[in-house]
């Protein structure tokens, strides 16, 4: 959400900021209904100061005796007229409100430039992929062939983008959750938190997903939406407080399950786990105030790349182009992690600065110290990583020619010392 005295103030800053992300200028549009809302308020104003003098004319009148019939239906109209006005007034300002919220953030200076992904920018990567002396194969056929992973049967309960786990497979995945966690709270100084799964209209919009999102979304039938990440938990829950300057940076992380339509992605990753209705993630999210916010994101994305590092899977970091950045992100990294089965890199990790974005959406705010007034924090949030892709990253980078997979060391004390994934029996 952007402020609008920056736009009054700078229009030819958030036209380019717009511009920046591919759309066209907007701050004749938006100046021009904030134009008519203020007048409308002037308006009111004016007629609010008439109808306190006519009432005060009134009582006077009153008072010595005098015929105040003239003031008191003058006071009558001007209290129809304002009534008029007043719905006049709220619904210009919905309308602004509406348009302002479905604005993508400003992208940082630094962001590269770009409409899509092919804009990217490799920052960094991390061990190259390992040699097979046999055709890799792709999670799902080794997860079926070893009998631990089930997509038939997910189809029938639940239909299409769905994954049955059992045995040691289903154990890998929650021994990967688990390494995750402890690792967050353990090392990276990260509170656990354990937040609701379903959250009211206004959480989702605090964080960006609503209103321009809903589609990507699941609405139950009481009104409740499933959270598509716990980055909209764990954020909102500073959403309309007041932070205590010395209790930042805030960092909490939890591991949920996560729901998406994935309305968007028809034809896309349609075997396999890589992109599903639901499946966990391990999220981190900090609340911080303006001036800690660039070195969070450093720090946050450092957190997700050493899950990758302790568990030995080769990956890269990209910087993301404005046109493949998120709505409320104004920098974003990217932890892409190998899968030999694909001979790509694929996203496993995504982390975002969204500067004051999210808190003015929220009315999140902190108390610096020695000030009287408050500021918004800004808030950041970051996969750490998503528990699904790692599983699929585990499977087909440590697969044998066999078709059993090496348990990572990192994760044999989560295993009961297991160090390799056979078919039982």
């Amino acid at each position: 959400m952007y402020d609008i005295r920056w736009i009054r103030e700078e229009p030819e800053a958030f036209d380019a900021a717009m511009k920046r992300r591919g759309l066209e200028p907007l701050s004749a549009v938006v100046l021009a209904l904030d134009a008519k809302r203020r007048e409308a308020q002037t308006d009111l104003q004016t007629m609010q100061t008439r109808r306190n003098e006519a009432s005060k004319a009134i009582g006077e009148a009153k008072r010595k005796g005098e015929d105040a019939e003239a003031l008191m239906t003058e006071v009558a109209g001007i209290k129809d007229k304002m009534a008029a006005a007043e719905e006049g007034e709220r619904q210009l300002a919905a309308e602004l409100q509406d348009l302002l919220s479905g604005l993508p953030n400003a992208p940082l200076p630094e962001v590269p430039e770009g409409a899509d992904e092919s804009a990217n920018v490799c920052l960094r990567s991390h061990l190259e992929p390992r040699k097979f002396d046999f055709e890799a194969k792709e999670h799902y056929d080794l997860g079926e062939a070893l009998g631990f992973l089930d997509f038939e049967t997910a189809a029938k309960l639940s239909g299409a983008r769905f994954a049955v786990m059992r045995g040691k497979i289903a154990r890998l995945h929650r021994a990967l959750a688990q390494f995750m966690l402890d690792l967050h709270t353990g090392e990276h100084g990260y509170t656990e938190v354990a937040p609701p799964f379903l959250v009211r209209d206004e959480i989702l919009y605090g964080t960006g997903q609503l209103p321009k999102f809903a589609e990507d979304l699941f609405k139950t039938t009481h009104g409740l939406w499933l959270i598509p990440t716990a980055e909209v938990p764990l954020t909102n829950l500073v959403a309309e407080e007041i932070v205590a300057a010395e209790a930042l940076p805030m960092r909490v992380t939890a591991l949920t399950p996560c729901f998406r339509s994935e309305a968007g992605s028809a034809g896309r990753d349609t075997r396999g786990m890589l992109r599903q209705h639901q499946f966990e993630k391990v999220e981190l999210v900090s609340v911080t105030t303006p001036e800690q916010s660039a070195d969070e994101l450093e720090r946050m994305v450092g957190c997700a790349e050493t899950v990758l590092q302790r568990l030995g899977l080769p990956y890269r970091t990209m910087v993301l182009s404005t046109g493949d950045m998120g709505f409320s992100a104004a920098k974003t990294y990217d932890v892409e992690v190998w899968l030999p089965g694909q001979d790509a890199y694929r996203e496993i990790s995504s982390c975002s600065n969204c500067l004051d974005f999210q808190a003015r959406r929220m009315k999140a705010r902190y108390r610096p110290e020695g000030e009287k007034g408050t500021r918004f924090v800004h808030t950041l949030n970051g996969s750490g990583v998503a528990v699904g892709r790692c599983l699929i990253a585990v499977l087909e980078n440590y697969q044998q020619a066999d078709g059993n997979i090496e348990v990572p060391e990192a994760l044999r004390p989560y295993m009961g010392g297991l160090e390799v994934i056979a078919a039982d029996g």
